[in-house]
């Protein structure tokens, strides 16, 4: 006589709630990582050496903070802290490990061309040095009697766009109305290579 079939027992992930090798189909597979591991680590070996790797790393990090700490003297060690310090500013740590890097200050102007007439003058970066967006483009709008806006730009990051060919007289208005925006910061986009105005 034959055997009955058993059902089969499939591991459900309580987070994404998908059968466990499924999960870096999911869309959290960042947050069911932690509970792969523990588990199924048969079903991602390469999860469990990637965590091992990455404790392997911290415990080096943390050696070496103990090292330069303990340094010869304060002189030696203030120069190093300095630097990683600055890094961390620099580095922002998402969830799941991924690392988003902190923009740097500066105002980009691109000139575009539409139907081979009228061009469009885009300004990105003014909301970095703490400016109003909506306020720029009013004042944009009066200085230069056109149509300014401030719009989502492919990025999902709002700039202003400003009618008309205004790119290399926008530079002095930028810098004196808003005193925090360096000239050293502005750059136009030629030929799409980015050149300081300065």
């Amino acid at each position: 006589m034959a055997e009955k079939p058993q059902p089969v027992r499939v591991l459900y992930c309580p987070i994404c709630s998908l059968p466990a090798e499924y999960c870096e189909f999911g869309p959290d597979f960042e947050k069911c990582k932690p509970w792969l591991i523990k588990n199924a680590p048969e079903l991602y070996p390469d999860l469990c050496k990637e965590a091992n790797e990455k404790e392997a790393e911290k415990v080096s990090e943390q050696l070496q903070s103990v090292g330069i700490s303990s340094a010869d003297g304060a002189a030696s060690s203030a120069q190093p802290g300095d630097t990683s310090s600055s890094k961390q500013e620099e580095v922002k740590r998402l969830p799941g490990g991924k690392i988003k890097k902190k923009e740097k200050q500066e105002v980009v102007i691109e000139k575009v061309v539409r139907n081979r007439r009228k061009c469009i003058t885009i300004v990105k970066g003014l909301d970095l040095f703490g400016v109003k967006l909506s306020d720029a483009s009013k004042k944009l709008g009066k200085k230069f009697a056109t149509g300014a806006s401030v719009v989502k730009g492919p990025t999902d990051k709002e700039q202003i766009d400003v009618q008309g060919d205004i790119a290399y007289d926008i530079v002095e208005f930028i810098t004196e109305t808003w005193p925090a925006v360096p000239e050293t910061a502005i750059f136009f986009i030629e030929d799409g290579k980015k050149v300081p105005a300065a």
